[in-house]
Formats: C-alpha cells, sequence, structure tokens
C-alpha cells in the first residue's frame, strides 16, 4: 500500500492510499464489517486520529477526500442509525481523552459496529442541567461503584459500552466534582428498561445501575475532570445530530420537495409559499452546516454547533408539519402503533405521520432548544451569562 510520507499528508497522497486500499479490497465482494476493519487499520477511518487508532495523524479537513473517493467506488459507510452516538460522540472523546489502551480497545470494533455505543448522561431530576446529575460512583480499591438512574438513554438495549458521566465529590461545586467512565452494559447492576416514543417504538430507555463495578481503567480523562471531557462529547453530539453533510434538498425537505412535484393535486398558492420558504430556510442551513464543517476541520467544534442543532429541530419540525398539512386527511393515517424496539436512531421515518411525531423530540434530544439558544447568546453573541447563584456552592448544599 502506497505510504503517505511525513510531513507530506496531503490529497493527492492520500488518493493514492485509496486507491491502493480499494485494489486489495474490493467493496463489492469483501465483507462489510472486514472491509471496514481493513479501513481502520489502514487509518482511512479518521484521518485525523493517532495512527493506529484508525488514522494517519493528518489534517482533519482531508477527512473528506478519503471520503469521497469510497463514495466514488460504492464502499458503503459505516451505519449511521446504529452507530450514530459511537462514531459521533464516543470515538472522537476517546480520541482526545483516551490512553493508548483505551484506543486500542475500543476504538476499532466501534468502527465496525461489532460495539454499540450508548450516552449514560441525562437524569429524571436534573433536567436539562446536566452538571446537577446525582449518580454517584465511590471508589472502591482499583475501581468504582456506582448508583444512581440514566434516562433518555437511545440504544441502550442494543449497547455494548456506555458513555458514563457521574459524580465523584459532592463536596465541590456542580461542575467540579464529576467524573467520566466507559461503563459495561452487560455487567451486573445495570438494568435497561424500554421507554414507549410517541411513534410507539422504543428507541430510548431508562437505565438503572446499582452497585455496578467499573475498573479505574476504565475512566476518560482525570478523577474530577468529567465536565471538560462531557464538553467534547457534547460538543460532537449536536455536530453528529444536526450538522451532517447533505446535498441540496437533502434530508427532511427533499421528502417534502418529492411529495409536492409527485401529488400536484396537493397543491394550493398558500402552500407553495410556505414550501418556498422553508427550502430556503434548508438551503441557509445546509450551507451554515458547511461552513461549521470547515471550523470544525480546522479544530476542534465550538458552541456554534449549537446553532445546527438548533436550527435542524426547528426545519424538522416545520417541514414535516407542513408535509402533514399538504396530505390533508391522508396524512393523518397512522399504523406503527405496535410496540417495538428500535434497530437504530430513526430521525426520519417511513411515514408522514411518523416523521411528524419523530420531529416533535428533536428540540429535546442532543441538547433542549432552550439551552442551545442560552449557549448561542453568551458563547457566540457575548450576551451577559444568566445569573448563577450555585457557581461556588458545594453540590451536596443544593
Amino acid at each position: 500500500m502506497a505510504t503517505v510520507p511525513e510531513g507530506r499528508v496531503d490529497g493527492a497522497a492520500l488518493r493514492a492510499r485509496v486507491a491502493d486500499f480499494l485494489a486489495a479490497h474490493d467493496p463489492a465482494t469483501t465483507d462489510p464489517t472486514e472491509f471496514l476493519a481493513a479501513r481502520f487499520d489502514a487509518g482511512l477511518a479518521w484521518v485525523h486520529f493517532p495512527e493506529g487508532a484508525g488514522g494517519l495523524n493528518a489534517p482533519r479537513h482531508l477527512q473528506h477526500v478519503v471520503d469521497s473517493e469510497f463514495a466514488r467506488h460504492g464502499a458503503e459507510p459505516a451505519g449511521r442509525e446504529m452507530l450514530l452516538i459511537g462514531l459521533g460522540m464516543a470515538a472522537p472523546t476517546i480520541a482526545a481523552f483516551g490512553t493508548p489502551e483505551q484506543r486500542d480497545r475500543y476504538l476499532r470494533p466501534l468502527y465496525t459496529g461489532e460495539d454499540i455505543w450508548c450516552q449514560l448522561f441525562s437524569e429524571p431530576e436534573a433536567g436539562s442541567d446536566l452538571a446537577a446529575l446525582a449518580t454517584r460512583a465511590v471508589r472502591d480499591g482499583d475501581g468504582w461503584l456506582v448508583n444512581g438512574q440514566k434516562v433518555w438513554t437511545s440504544l441502550a438495549h442494543r449497547a455494548r459500552w456506555g458513555l458514563l458521566l457521574a459524580r465523584t465529590d459532592p463536596d465541590v461545586p456542580k461542575h467540579r466534582g464529576l467524573s467520566y467512565f466507559i461503563c459495561d452494559m452487560a455487567a451486573p447492576g445495570v438494568e435497561v428498561r424500554p421507554l414507549r416514543q410517541l411513534t410507539g417504538q422504543a428507541e430510548f430507555n431508562e437505565v438503572r445501575l446499582t452497585d455496578v463495578r467499573i475498573p479505574d481503567t476504565d475512566r476518560l480523562g482525570a478523577a474530577g475532570d468529567g465536565w471538560r471531557v462531557a464538553q467534547t462529547t457534547l460538543m460532537h453530539e449536536r455536530m453528529a445530530i444536526g450538522g451532517d453533510a447533505e446535498p441540496r434538498e437533502g434530508g427532511l425537505i427533499g421528502v417534502l420537495c418529492a411529495l409536492w412535484r409527485d401529488r400536484p393535486e396537493l397543491r394550493t398558492p398558500g402552500l407553495h409559499d410556505a414550501l418556498l420558504r422553508l427550502w430556503v430556510d434548508a438551503e441557509a442551513a445546509r450551507l451554515m452546516r458547511e461552513r461549521l464543517r470547515q471550523q470544525v476541520a480546522a479544530g476542534r467544534p465550538g458552541p456554534e454547533g449549537s446553532a445546527a442543532k438548533l436550527s435542524f429541530a426547528r426545519l424538522n419540525q416545520e417541514i414535516s408539519a407542513l408535509e402533514l398539512e399538504l396530505l390533508g386527511a391522508e396524512g393523518l393515517a397512522y399504523d406503527d402503533w405496535s410496540f417495538r424496539r428500535a434497530d437504530g436512531v430513526d430521525l426520519y421515518g417511513r411515514t408522514a405521520g411518523f416523521r411528524y411525531l419523530r420531529t416533535r423530540g428533536n428540540s429535546i434530544e442532543g441538547g433542549t432548544s432552550e439551552i442551545l439558544r442560552t449557549i448561542i447568546a453568551e458563547r457566540v453573541l457575548g450576551l451577559p451569562a444568566e445569573p448563577r447563584v450555585d457557581k461556588d456552592v458545594a453540590w451536596k448544599d443544593l
């Protein structure tokens, strides 16, 4: 395979490397898991990751060169619906804060889809104030004993590993007493219960943790530094949910436009005006996401990712509502109420009714729209911060 000379990691060298890889691994005849494993070993999973961890220490903006070359040859990327949390949140967090041993253990099966991941952050009593969480991790020899409850945990019923934020020091202010762990979802004491959604399916769950033992080798970052680690996860989460690269008329706006073109009998002048407004909004949001991806390619994602997630939620809800209005009574038919466990995070769904119901959650998952507006106001626009009376108060005294 062509090597990438030190100091000369550029687009041409990467294209040559991909060409050599494809010559040895035909995507049409190679088992998909084996293909992804070989791609990881070749450093072509995330080129900006360290060598041996799926990357080549290349500049981040060159990832699109690799992805486009694979797509041009019909090589399917890792599955998004099932691996959204692993690829979009766990991988960059482990790459940033994991030890070499943790990277070796977790990243390859994460990329191939052999290990599914979930995120154990939200709690029933903490609401949108993540730093107020109460799940406790107490030091026990060479490990930690964890007790608490998590909620809205997508794919916990399929997950092998979970990204866990827990309180390890209640005697300091809430942001400083947190630690970040990798939780074995098959460990004794982990109980996963389904939460039935408005759509009829259950892609997320509540998770109870009772004396769950986590070895200290599965801690990410320093003890007490969990909030800083979690910020990396959250920034990537918002980009993973709302910052996808899409062609013009990609996503839900494409579904709506296709319906408009295929069903002329449904059209009215008023609906035409509404469709044009949403089309312009969707195109502006697409271009904004492209700019944000360029910023991410130059370094770590910043608070601007909150804007991508915010616009994603608003547009999805408005577009799905217009699709339902366009279909009229036909759009009200819904035959998908039978309870079932979801096999992936399905953001768009199969029918107009499903899309309308599922998009209601877009303004909650991955950061509520209210919290995202506060982040944008304070960290992007530079407006005065909201008063915080608990800033210097120990968590146990709140």
